[in-house]
């Protein structure tokens, strides 16, 4: 097993389960690292959305993951944490949490039903590519000694390339290419992006939401993404910017990206129209703006950036704005600050078990796979679910049992 994530634990639990000798490599000093990041302000495991809503949180992938979500789905996964004595709630959003909340109590729980079903970990060790046999594992470890290992199966479950400090920093994207398997490119996902803010506006509403908004890319076809986002000092993050990041990258290919901020999604342009009609004669701009459309400073701030500094004295053409600001984003920032990544090992190199067409007996799962999602539980949900198949295809391939 290389990597020790959600996905590379999962696998391991798995075929520990089945009786094999299971050994995780992970080049951190410690396993979990990027769980417990993910569960600092609270663990979102999964999410209790339809199934239909949910597959489409995955794009183009969703027809790849959707068996893998039959063999593991939501329930299995809660089903499971309540295994380890940590049960489950459901958030007001549909989202779910461990009754603790953060994730430390359930990665220790984990950790131990590891140790007793005897699985070994072996951490800072670095996986470096395959020994000159072509067969075997190179690691290196923090003394710098090369040692190789040639395992009856091997899982790989390193991560893509964000949050680097933890673990996944795609070191394993060069080997795999030197074996002539497909890798794309890694790209920032559930990130934020970069806006030309003036000065003043930065200065004034750093770290300030914008609240009830909806977020569409111009020219995207899909559905605007509503929630809250947040000022930064260049540019806005958090939900609807993530939940759109697919659509942004693909704008930003195309050499231009515009975001359309609905500030006033419950309201049709003609209701907006109306209120703005009924604006007195000693209302400033901003009193005209706040008393008919209880929008606030942030807000008409937002309004003025799109405008050189004005709002438009027309109140249908005021509403027209209000339902779609235009915000013209430069590029996203970096994916060592992005929560996960895109890109990375093509659905065609992998059969159904998530075995490598290239390399037979060699399984993969996790984040290292090409396909994305928001937060919401999303990420966490695929992660576990693929771990399970790709246990189950190892499995299988030992003769075990069906990959089932």
């Amino acid at each position: 097993m290389v990597g020790g994530g959600p996905a590379g634990l999962m696998a391991a639990e798995v075929l520990a389960r089945a009786g094999v000798a299971v050994t995780v490599h992970e080049r951190m000093p410690s396993v979990g690292r990027k769980l417990l990041m993910a569960g600092h302000g609270g663990l979102n495991l999964t999410h209790t959305e339809d199934r239909g809503p949910f597959l489409a949180r995955y794009g183009d992938s969703a027809d790849r993951l959707a068996p893998m979500l039959d063999v593991f789905g939501p329930d299995d996964l809660r089903d499971w944490c309540a295994g380890l004595g940590e049960p489950t709630f459901v958030g007001s959003s549909g989202r779910v949490f461990p009754q603790a909340f953060r994730a430390t109590p359930l990665l220790r729980a984990w950790l131990a039903r590891l140790t007793e079903l005897g699985v070994t970990v072996r951490t800072r060790q670095r996986w470096t590519g395959w020994a000159p046999d072509g067969a075997g594992l190179r690691f290196l470890d923090r003394e710098g000694v090369l040692s190789d290992i040639t395992p009856d199966v091997t899982v790989f479950a390193p991560g893509g390339a964000s949050w680097p400090q933890l673990g996944s920093d795609g070191g394993w994207v060069g080997p795999f290419g030197e074996r002539d398997v497909a890798v794309a490119p890694l790209r920032p996902a559930n990130v934020g992006v970069r806006v030309g803010w003036t000065e003043t506006f930065a200065d004034r509403f750093e770290g300030t939401p914008l609240k009830h908004l909806s977020l569409a890319v111009r020219g995207h076809h899909g559905p605007p993404v509503r929630g809250d986002a947040m000022v930064t000092r260049s540019g806005l993050e958090g939900g609807p910017v993530y939940a759109t990041g697919a659509a942004i990258r693909q704008a930003l290919d195309a050499g231009r990206c515009v975001l359309e901020v609905d500030l006033r999604p419950d309201l049709t342009v003609a209701q907006l129209t109306d209120r703005l009609r009924r604006r007195r004669p000693k209302d400033s701009a901003s009193s005209w703006l706040r008393r008919s459309l209880a929008l606030d400073p942030v807000a008409i701030a937002l309004l003025r950036e799109s405008g050189g500094g004005a709002v438009p004295d027309d109140p249908a053409t005021t509403a027209a704005l209000v339902k779609a600001v235009p915000v013209p984003v430069t590029g996203t920032m970096p994916i060592e600050e992005a929560i996960s990544s895109a890109g990375g090992l093509a659905w065609s190199e992998v059969d159904v078990s998530l075995m490598l067409r290239r390399l037979p007996g060699t399984f993969v799962a996790g984040e290292m796979l090409d396909w994305e999602a928001p937060t919401g539980g999303y990420l966490l949900q695929a992660s576990f679910s693929t771990g399970v198949v790709a246990a189950r295809g190892a499995l299988a391939w030992l003769g075990r049992g069906p990959a089932r």
